[in-house]
């Protein structure tokens, strides 16, 4: 399971996300930058995999409406990029349920000639029907929504894309617990800010994504 931490510019904690093979995940609402880390034994700095937000979080909490404009920005610097973010979070609409879908398929196909995979971010109100014609190979899901509903609804999610063949990422994952949920629903990969403001966490919530064999005997 892959690991994305939110990006940071500290680089005590980059260079300890870079030693455990975590990736970066770079926000719209963010700071547009891909960063490096310094590997112990060379010395050599080392850019981080990427994959990339589209802010819609941070539109919520300051109860503003999504920012197309600067999306459409945000996927002007990605496009111009010599290594590419591996995937990209369409557009949506925080609590917005079906009208969040809406505006993700009307992205779709732009942001597909940016990055190689999309995923739609899924939330209350959305079920498998709304999706089931939509993902494949290079279209994902994206599991956000209020924790409560993430958390309840994370396995039925995991089992609906591997019937379809998608990739699987659960967002906001900073406890064990969590990751051992997410290692549960065979999540392909996790996003979360723990280990981007504290070094000190990385290694415990590290040897969790690492081990799903101990983590599904202890959950």
């Amino acid at each position: 399971m892959m690991c994305w931490a939110s990006r940071t510019g500290t680089r005590r904690n980059l260079d300890a996300l870079g030693r455990h093979g975590w990736g970066l995940l770079i926000s719209r609402a963010g700071v547009w930058r891909v960063e490096e880390w310094a590997c112990p034994e060379t010395g050599e700095r080392i850019r981080f995999r990427i994959v990339a937000d589209n802010g819609a979080w941070s539109d919520f909490q300051t109860g503003r409406e999504f920012d197309e404009e600067e999306f459409e920005r945000f996927l002007d610097w990605l496009s111009s990029l010599d290594q590419p973010a591996e995937w990209l979070v369409l557009p949506d609409i925080v609590a917005g349920g079906l009208r969040s879908l809406d505006l993700s398929v009307r992205y779709l196909n732009r942001c597909l000639s940016v990055v190689p995979m999309v995923l739609i971010a899924v939330q209350d109100g959305i079920e498998h029907a709304d999706l089931a014609q939509l993902v494949g190979p290079n279209v994902g899901i994206f599991l956000g929504g209020s924790t409560e509903w993430k958390l309840a609804r994370m396995a039925d999610w995991g089992a609906f894309c591997r019937e379809h063949g998608c990739h699987f990422h659960v967002a906001r994952v900073n406890t064990i617990r969590r990751i051992r949920m997410a290692h549960a629903a065979m999540a392909h990969s996790i996003d979360g800010t723990s280990a981007s403001r504290f070094a000190t966490t990385l290694p415990a919530l590290d040897l969790a994504a690492r081990q799903p064999d101990l983590i599904g005997r202890a959950a």
